[in-house]
């Protein structure tokens, strides 16, 4: 008899979640696995459910039903700060920069002492260079991409394991666009972490992504790796 041997454990496995806000279910009784190391593109259009799964994966957003498990570990009813002490970090759409604090202040506010802030801002350093020289400069005066950046480095100060990223690419010129593909993949190849990426922009989600999947109405329309054909196949689900 063949004996079966089992895959690696999932990074980040959410089993038959339902979630939301009152008495409105957003995330519908949706499964999904991110593998580790990889990087997964969450796309759809507005309104369906995209922020609040990762809002409920970070623990923002309470769990009616189903189960969240990182690295096979049950992670239902933990606070978010005990998300990110295992490893989990955060990159929201809406810009949470403290606008009249300087970008190191910023990036400070993600690590507990002063003490322990060397390592981490060499690490944003390798990826966005410019921050650097930035750091005595107030968060508000930088660009809006640049801004968008800083959000990122912020979350990797901690080093995550895994790395949740809402619309980071909205309303950027494609040139930033670029430059936060190429950290994000930098990122996960020097570090191995594993990203989950909501994202409208199609172009940059399948350049930098391994797999894919279409969320409508807070459930998984469709999902595969991403290969020849992939575009034309979200393009189909998201009709556009």
């Amino acid at each position: 008899m063949t004996k079966h041997t089992p895959g690696p454990i999932p990074k980040l496995a959410l089993e038959d979640v339902t979630s939301g806000y009152g008495p409105i279910a957003i995330v519908k009784s949706l499964s999904l696995l991110i593998r580790p190391g990889e990087i997964f593109a969450l796309m759809g259009k507005n309104g369906m459910g995209k922020t609040t799964l990762l809002k409920t994966v970070l623990g923002v957003v309470p769990v009616r039903s189903g189960d969240i498990r990182l690295d096979g570990k049950s992670i239902l009813g933990t606070p978010p700060k005990t998300h990110v002490a295992a490893g989990v970090g955060y990159a929201p759409q809406e810009q949470p920069l403290f606008q009249d604090l300087s970008v190191r202040d910023n990036l400070r506010l993600a690590v507990q002492s002063d003490k322990m802030l060397d390592a981490p801002l060499e690490r944003v350093f390798g990826h966005f260079p410019f921050l650097k020289d930035r750091l005595g400069q107030k968060a508000g005066t930088l660009s809006g991409g640049e801004q968008k950046m800083l959000i990122i480095a912020r979350a990797l100060m901690l080093g995550p394991d895994l790395l949740l990223i809402d619309e980071i690419s909205e309303g950027l010129q494609p040139t930033v666009i670029a430059r936060i593909a190429e950290a994000l993949c930098a990122e996960r190849a020097q570090n191995g972490t594993t990203i989950l990426l909501v994202e409208q922009n199609l172009n940059f989600a399948l350049e930098v992504a391994d797999r894919w999947a279409v969320l409508k109405m807070g459930e998984i329309d469709d999902s595969g790796d991403v290969g020849e054909g992939t575009r034309g196949r979200v393009l189909e689900h998201l009709k556009i």
